[in-house]
């Protein structure tokens, strides 16, 4: 798949909510998952399994989910990016929103890693 192809069924299945098949679809399994130094309780890790169990963590500390999106992709060469968010309450500590900037880079038709801003 070509980056455009990727980025484009990322953002058919993140419409859906469907993360897991995002990452079990289209993440090589040595991916990266890099969170900026001051995210809270989140941190950089790599490999398809560390991302999946970093994306359960996350799971556990929200309480409830109010709302979220992610925008269409743009893509540059072996990059896309995505600008998404969410308005949650997490778990002691109130309702939340949070913008983002999601960097994602494709190798061989596989996204080998993940890059966040916020």
């Amino acid at each position: 798949m070509t980056t455009q192809e990727i980025a484009n069924r990322f953002y058919d299945l993140a419409q859906k909510g469907d993360w897991n098949t995002i990452q079990d679809e289209l993440y090589n399994k040595d991916a990266e998952s890099i969170e900026p130094a001051h995210a809270q309780g989140l941190k950089s890790v790599k490999g398809i399994v560390a991302i999946q169990e970093k994306g359960e963590q996350w799971n556990q500390m929200i309480e409830a989910m109010h709302g979220g999106y992610c925008n269409a992709p743009q893509v540059a060469g072996n990059y896309f990016t995505c600008t998404m968010g969410f308005d949650a309450t997490m778990k002691g500590q109130g309702r939340q929103k949070m913008d983002e900037v999601a960097l994602y880079e494709v190798q061989n038709g596989k996204i080998v890693k993940e890059q966040f801003f916020f």
